[in-house]
């Protein structure tokens, strides 16, 4: 199967646009690519953390952007892997303030549009590149 016949052309779009909603604390722009029923997990020293849809939408929302804080956009596609006919797993890296995230997204052809249904992150101090 080409990538085409699969739509990667359209993960691609829809990472585009989650990356653009990080990076400028957009929480409209990222609604259009979740999921409505979407969850946002990671684990943290305290235990794990989920939040739904509403929430973690919340929190973006009352974020400053690091667009507003003039950061520099340090975001990337890992990978993208179909691993059934509606169900893709895509690895990306960004970078919000002093944290570097690796998240994995798992997303679900709902209806002939692709959304994001997980977000799973791992959070760590961001490396700058002076360091390497």
């Amino acid at each position: 199967m080409t990538a085409a016949a699969i739509g990667f052309q359209d993960i691609e779009s829809v990472l585009t646009t989650y990356f653009e909603g990080l990076y400028r604390s957009d929480a409209d722009r990222l609604a259009a690519v979740f999921h409505p029923a979407a969850l946002y997990i990671t684990q943290t020293p305290d235990g794990t953390l989920h939040r739904d849809l509403p929430t973690y939408l919340d929190v973006v929302a009352h974020r400053t952007s690091p667009a507003a804080r003039g950061e520099p956009r340090n975001d990337r596609v890992v990978s993208i892997t179909q691993v059934a006919p509606s169900l893709i797993v895509a690895v990306v890296e960004c970078s919000l303030g002093d944290v570097d995230y690796l998240d994995v997204l798992t997303l679900l052809d709902a209806g002939g549009r692709w959304q994001i249904v997980t977000k799973a992150f791992h959070a760590t101090a961001r490396r700058r590149a002076e360091e390497g």
